[in-house]
């Protein structure tokens, strides 16, 4: 690793299949080397991959060097079924827990509806994971989401500070953010963060999707803005995967090092399982691959 690199961690799309967790398993040996800070996977619409998921981060933390990140939610699961999960992961090894209010069974868009009996948000999940386990003190890492532009469910900036500073007083560590393309985005989602008296670290969530037609959708439904350099940027890719992956590993590491600039340190890269492209993007900042330490 250069002196001026960067820290990275990885995040994991759930597998759906045997076949798909055979392919991510792939992906996390890739990636190894890398040595994140640590790395996540998450779930799927409403929980639909969580006992893939649950296995793959155990999985993870058994049988290689990484530091895994569960992923829990609030989603179709009573509170003694989610604290049930934090003790397995607990006993696993896995002590980092992302904690999200989660998509509703539904998806995307859908309107969420708490569970009988479970965790009402983010800021409830985080309370009842501080409350688990007491006698180990602070027990968890715990990091949450947060959004630099506003999404569709929102109430307006003050709320969304307001949130995130609740989440914080409840013992959060870390928030990672939705993905963005413009640095000033970023900037200025800091500025009114650390203005509420947000003092966590504030981690860039960088998209590495090449699929310009799928980020098209998860942009709406996050509300995340695509600049129009970036359309122009894609125009004309859609049958070269080849270029494509070019263009996305060098967007992301353009937006990288002028965050770098700006003081930024740590980021957190949704892979989509895409081993190359996260490798790619990760030499451009001028991380390589770390030998494996002499047991």
């Amino acid at each position: 690793m250069t002196s001026n690199a960067p820290r990275v961690s990885f995040e994991f799309f759930p597998p759906k299949s045997d076949a798909m967790a055979a392919r991510l398993w792939e992906t996390v040996e890739r990636l190894e080397p890398m040595a994140p800070a640590f790395v996540s996977v998450t779930y799927g619409a409403g929980g639909s991959t969580r006992e893939r998921t649950h296995d793959t981060v155990k999985r993870i933390a058994q049988e290689t060097r990484l530091k895994p990140a569960g992923h829990l939610t609030c989603v179709s699961a009573t509170k003694g079924d989610v604290l049930a999960v934090a003790e397995q992961y607990w006993q696993a090894g896995v002590k980092h827990i992302v904690a999200l209010r989660g998509d509703p069974p539904a998806g995307m868009g859908a309107k969420f509806d708490v569970y009988p009996g479970g965790f009402r948000d983010a800021v409830d999940l985080v309370e009842g994971l501080r409350a688990h386990r007491p006698e180990l003190g602070k027990c968890f890492e715990i990091s949450v989401s947060c959004y630099p532009e506003l999404h569709p469910e929102s109430k307006g900036w003050d709320a969304e500070i307001a949130y995130l500073k609740a989440k914080q007083d409840a013992g959060a560590d870390r928030a990672i953010t939705q993905f963005f393309f413009e640095p000033e985005v970023y900037l200025r989602f800091l500025e009114k963060a650390r203005a509420g008296g947000v003092t966590m670290p504030i981690v860039p969530g960088i998209m590495l999707q090449p699929n310009f037609r799928g980020l098209q959708r998860i942009s709406g439904l996050c509300g995340a803005s695509i600049p129009d350099w970036l359309a122009d940027l894609y125009d004309g890719l859609d049958t070269d995967e080849e270029t494509r992956d070019l263009v996305t590993a060098n967007v992301a590491a353009d937006l990288c090092r002028k965050l770098q600039e700006e003081g930024v340190e740590d980021f957190h890269f949704y892979t989509l399982n895409r081993a190359g492209l996260a490798l790619s993007t990760c030499r451009l900042l001028g991380l390589k691959p770390q030998p494996a330490k002499a047991a």
